[in-house]
């Protein structure tokens, strides 16, 4: 039996490469990041200056947050908008999927591809209906209608759908045989098994709807309902002389995606080791 000894070149020659190519990547949010720290005279000096030379970030954050621009209503909104719509997703998403699974019922397959097709259709489209519809029921300029805009997601119907077709149909009859209904069942039994594949999809639904720009853009008209993407350009034609001022908003911006990530990145690698297991 042949010994290797010494260093695998490949898998180094590989590792330098994506160490410099996640370098790269990193150099605008650095950049983004240090920008914040400064004042505004050193923020286009020639080079670049990547520790500054006077720290200005306790100014620059106090300006943003406490400032003459309500950011910190702002971002209360954001939170308050992505949360509920995180939560009202997945469990509409998980129920539909389980739906789709586990309950055999005539013409299934059929109205699950119905539900499929309908992601087809590009969001654009559907605006100027959706528009009209909410002005008419009252949930124009509401975080109850933005909230509902993005409480189902076909793509979330489908992807925990996998996951619940990955359970053993033997769980599900041994409680129905111990006189448990589908609701206990969904519950007790099917939920906590798919548990890193909804904290998975939670993470990016989260995501997704902390940077939405279009519904709000399209559905709110109040100022105090006003959520970080559009604040944020509000923010930035307010101060576009002070890109101190606008890099340290955008640091407050995404601070709260970092922190899911690294809160969440554990759910997420056991989601996807999950989908790689078959049934």
């Amino acid at each position: 039996m042949e010994i290797r000894t010494g260093l695998d070149w490949r898998k180094v020659i590989i590792t330098v490469v994506m160490f410099a190519g996640s370098v790269l990547f990193l150099l605008p949010f650095i950049w983004m990041l240090v920008t914040s720290f400064k004042v505004e005279s050193e923020v286009f000096a020639y080079p670049i200056q990547w520790l500054p030379k006077k720290w200005n970030a306790i100014e620059n954050y106090k300006e943003v947050w406490f400032g003459d621009y309500p950011f910190t209503l702002y971002y209360w909104n954001s939170i308050k908008v992505a949360l509920i719509t995180t939560a009202l997703s997945c469990l509409v998403s998980a129920m539909a999927a389980y739906g789709f699974s586990k309950i055999r019922f005539r013409s299934s397959n059929f109205l699950f591809m119905v539900v499929l097709v309908t992601y087809m259709i590009p969001g654009q489209a559907i605006l100027i209906p959706q528009f009209i519809l909410y002005r008419n029921i009252g949930l124009f300029d509401s975080h109850f209608g933005l909230i509902l805009l993005g409480s189902f997601s076909v793509l979330g119907t489908f992807m925990l759908r996998q996951f619940f077709m990955g359970l053993h149909q033997e769980f599900i009859e041994s409680a129905k045989i111990d006189g448990a209904g589908h609701p206990r069942i969904f519950w007790s039994i099917a939920l906590p098994l798919v548990k890193p594949a909804v904290a998975t999809y939670a993470i990016l639904r989260f995501i997704w709807t902390w940077n939405d720009y279009q519904n709000p853009l399209i559905f709110i008209r109040s100022d105090k309902l006003l959520t970080l993407p559009i604040a944020i350009q509000k923010f930035t034609s307010m101060s576009g002389e002070f890109y101190s001022l606008i890099m340290a908003a955008a640091v407050s911006a995404i601070l709260p995606l970092i922190i899911i990530f690294i809160l969440g990145q554990k759910s997420v690698i056991e989601g996807i080791a999950l989908g790689g297991v078959k049934g």
